[in-house]
């Protein structure tokens, strides 16, 4: 099979887009798992683009692992983007799992998205058992094997947990990301964040994303981690989510929901059969 798709990113997230707006495209998990390879194309995420009636258009996102993510907030805001180049609308209103995400183009390649309201009880994360999601009180062992508990736990449209300690170098989040994604504490599995606050407007992180690994950016935990921050009286409603890459910029309205902003990429366009 024969695909034309696209390449984009948001922070160095990246993500092979393909437009089944005009053409359905049918993949299985093998071939999703092999475009995501990146001894092949690769990828964070494959980003499905589907037409809808009522909105710009539907996203279907798939992990590198093949699974279904719930939400991605930087392939959001690049679809919005590649949106954009077709109908110059300066509001992106896109249908995902987790509701329709509505956008911004701010120009100069600088998208912002709004995720929604997050949620924290126990059910919404989910957690396998009532806890406090504030502080799950998970033991995390630093790279001198000293223990230290903590992790607050997210929804926003897919499941965080994230940690704040003093010094983001001496925790290895290749380690300790998988082994807490799998965790049975996470039924649906889960996106770990280690988080150092920098000052009261800055957080400086590293992620491990639920499906995909290590990842240059997240979306989702730059939100999630912004607000857990917040609940955790560490910053307050606007935060730069510092990457290795790069800043997103997070805002919590008066309604609670959360906003993010950051660059995207250009569009790259690709060939491929499968």
């Amino acid at each position: 099979m024969k695909i034309k798709a696209y390449k984009m990113d948001g922070l160095g997230n990246d993500f092979v887009i393909i437009d089944a707006r005009e053409k359905n495209v049918e993949l299985n998990k093998d071939q999703i798992v092999k475009i995501c390879d990146r001894n092949f194309i690769g990828c964070d995420q494959l980003i499905i683009i589907q037409k809808n009636q009522k909105t710009d258009a539907s996203l279907i996102f798939y992990n590198s692992d093949g699974s279904i993510s719930g939400a991605c907030g930087n392939g959001t805001r690049c679809i919005a983007e590649f949106i954009n180049k077709e109908n110059n609308k300066e509001t992106i209103v896109l249908t995902t799992s987790s509701g329709n995400l509505s956008s911004k183009i701010l120009g100069k390649k600088m998208v912002s998205t709004e995720i929604g309201i997050p949620k924290t009880k126990w059910q919404e994360i989910p957690l396998s058992k009532e806890m406090d999601t504030k502080n799950l009180n998970i033991k995390i062992l630093d790279n001198n094997k000293e223990e230290f508990f903590g992790g607050t736990s997210v929804n926003v449209g897919n499941p965080h947990v994230i940690f704040f300690v003093n010094d983001l170098t001496n925790f290895d989040i290749s380690k300790i990301g998988p082994e807490l994604e799998t965790s049975n504490l996470f039924p649906e599995k889960c996106n770990v964040t280690i988080a150092q606050k920098i000052n009261d407007r800055h957080l400086k992180v590293n992620v491990w994303e639920r499906g995909a690994g290590l990842t240059k950016a997240c979306g989702t935990a730059a939100c999630a981690t912004a607000y857990a921050s917040k609940i955790n009286n560490l910053t307050n409603d606007e935060t730069d989510i510092e990457f290795t890459s790069g800043i997103l910029s997070i805002s919590i309205d008066k309604k609670d929901s959360i906003h993010m902003k950051g660059p995207v990429s250009d569009i790259q366009e690709i060939n491929f059969e499968i």
